[in-house]
């Protein structure tokens, strides 16, 4: 089968389009024909040598796809039968041809949503939940500060945080960023170049943000505490901005604050059948009644990998990026 590859031999990696053996469901598992993948920035980070699969994993690039079912594996696969139309999470393998899936971490594509466009979902929408809902405890009537408001998660974020009943403050580089924000349901809309983000969420609140979804690691963990209400939750799932930082413990016994560093690409497959199932049943429905919709910014061919990496790498993009076959 076709897959992007990483070559390496020059002088930066570089992906490439190559014949690889095709992968054999195994147990529990299901074979998906792919017609399109979602591209994640922690794709970026696997292409430059970075992000290693888990042990166990394909070596390929890609933590979701969209496509219909090919074969299946031996012992309990659920209901699906070959044929299916599904969305998949994944730990690796979605730039090719065919992956195999753990059966728990299929999703059916939502009603209303097309099988290219439902490459859009899987990732997104586990990561939300499992962070704004799990990790941060995200109620209605809190605050919730998302970081990148216009990237795949941020677009999720909005939707997911405004559907619990959460008034929403985002973080983007550009006015037109914080437009589509906006039209996706920020109330809260600040261009972190050209304001401080603490003093625009202390004086959009009475005492911060109760929940802040962060991206950028390091480089923020000061100012997110900073902007934390009493009791506040900091849930940090990326490192943009570096992976060390000083952490004022004073300040976090004072207002009883909570730091949570999270990962999904690496838990169990028992957890992430969990939190699939979770998406399924809170998520899917509104997805189908047109209150949650993907955000997909261009479709590129799998052989234009490369590019779609530099768009992500541009930052000019609002939601997904997303591969056909």
């Amino acid at each position: 089968m076709r897959a992007i590859v990483i070559d390496d031999s020059g002088e930066k990696p570089a992906l490439t389009l190559s014949e690889v053996d095709s992968p054999t469901p195994g147990e529990g598992e299901v074979l998906l024909d792919v017609v399109a993948a979602g591209v994640n920035r922690a794709d970026l980070v696997q292409a430059s040598g970075k992000y290693p699969p888990p042990p166990g994993e394909s070596e390929l690039i890609g933590l979701e796809v969209s496509g219909r079912i090919a074969a299946l594996g031996s012992g309990d696969t659920g209901d699906w039968a070959v044929g299916d139309e599904a969305c998949a999470l994944l730990a690796g393998g979605g730039y090719a041809e065919q992956v195999s899936v753990p059966a728990g971490q299929l999703l059916p594509v939502p009603a209303g949503i097309d099988l290219v466009t439902a490459a859009a979902l899987p990732e997104v929408a586990c990561t939300v939940w499992s962070n704004l809902v799990d990790a941060g405890r995200l109620t209605s009537g809190e605050t919730v500060l998302l970081h990148g408001g216009s990237s795949g998660i941020g677009t999720m974020g909005i939707q997911v945080a405004k559907a619990l009943g959460a008034r929403v403050a985002v973080t983007a580089g550009s006015a037109e960023k914080l437009e589509r924000c906006r039209e996706l349901g920020a109330d809260v809309l600040i261009n972190y170049k050209e304001s401080d983000f603490v003093e625009e969420v202390r004086s959009a609140t009475d005492d911060g943000a109760d929940v802040i979804l962060d991206l950028m690691g390091g480089e923020y963990l000061g100012r997110n505490v900073e902007a934390l209400a009493k009791d506040g939750r900091l849930v940090i799932i990326g490192l943009m901005g570096g992976r060390s930082a000083e952490l004022d413990l004073g300040r976090m016994l004072q207002r009883r604050l909570s730091v949570a560093a999270t990962s999904l690409r690496g838990r169990p497959r028992a957890e992430k059948a969990r939190i699939v199932a979770a998406v399924r049943e809170n998520l899917w429905p509104r997805i189908e009644a047109g209150e949650i919709r993907p955000v997909v910014q261009e479709v590129l061919p799998l052989a234009e990998a490369q590019r779609a990496h530099q768009v992500l790498k541009d930052s000019q993009h609002v939601g997904k990026v997303l591969l056909e076959l």
